[in-house]
């Protein structure tokens, strides 16, 4: 296949590959053709095609992985709908557990959690400023480990305040249909407020290793905080991602938002 001179070739060899992917040529989870096979194909050194493949692994389109090469992405980007993930009915109606539950299922995807560590701990100073607590009161802190039809695309750290963890029983490995802020609900301490604030960072070693990232990929870290009507914090928890795994969504009501600006007026 030739290429084009005024072009970088392994730009245009990441071009017809990229294509390849979206066009299904290289079914989700299958293995690329090795580098010389692709070098023979395209015409060009296997240098130019560890390249290209590097420039796709930056994107999250591929993925090595030992023992069997190169990998393309198993499943689609997963859009977050931060707007309304955590409406309680949703989570509700199909017995998820959860917003992620169900926003996974809504994907047609298979979700999944592994919950890596529940117990009772001193609450990082960050978490016990938020949930206004006093130094030496506890927290429980559920964190999880989360999959999409077996690929691992979230790792979410929760703090609740011990004595209402306890009052509304998520200190249990299995919290129930609608998850924990159901629970807070059932005992008069649902969330009604929440706010996230997003950035883009360097994933920790572990991090790197639990998403098999590349050293190019990056990931979201999300902190989360869910308030009752009095604005008490019932929860702080840190969400991370990877960038090319999610699509970050958001919606909003145009009169909603021009009646706020009149009021600040």
């Amino acid at each position: 296949m030739a290429l084009e001179a005024a072009k970088s070739q392994y730009r245009q060899v990441a071009d017809l590959l990229r294509e390849g992917i979206e066009r299904q040529d290289y079914a989700p989870g299958s293995t690329l053709p090795a580098e010389s096979e692709l070098a023979a194909e395209y015409g060009v050194s296997r240098v130019t095609i560890n390249r290209a493949v590097q420039l796709l692994r930056g994107e999250g389109l591929v993925r090595v992985l030992r023992g069997r090469g190169t990998v393309v992405r198993a499943i689609p980007p997963i859009r977050r709908n931060s707007s309304r993930r955590y409406a309680r009915s949703s989570r509700e109606e199909d017995g998820s557990r959860g917003a992620f539950d169900f926003e996974i299922r809504r994907l047609g995807l298979k979700p999944s959690t592994k919950l890596a560590q529940l117990a009772q701990v001193a609450p990082p100073e960050t978490a016990r400023g938020v949930l206004g607590l006093e130094v030496g009161e506890m927290v429980l802190i559920r964190k999880r480990e989360m999959f999409a039809s077996d690929e691992p695309v979230l790792l979410a750290t929760s703090y609740f305040p011990w004595d209402l963890a306890e009052q509304a029983g998520v200190t249990d490995v299995d919290t129930g249909p609608g998850g924990t802020y159901s629970r807070l609900a059932e005992i008069g301490k649902g969330p009604v407020k929440f706010t996230e604030d997003v950035r883009v960072r360097t994933p920790s070693a572990a991090e790197e290793r639990f998403f098999a990232l590349s050293e190019t990929q990056q990931v979201y870290e999300i902190v989360h905080i869910a308030y009752l009507e009095d604005g008490t914090a019932v929860e702080y928890r840190e969400d991370v991602l990877p960038t090319y795994q999610w699509i970050m969504h958001f919606e909003w009501n145009a009169e909603n938002d021009t009646a706020d600006q009149e009021a600040q007026q």
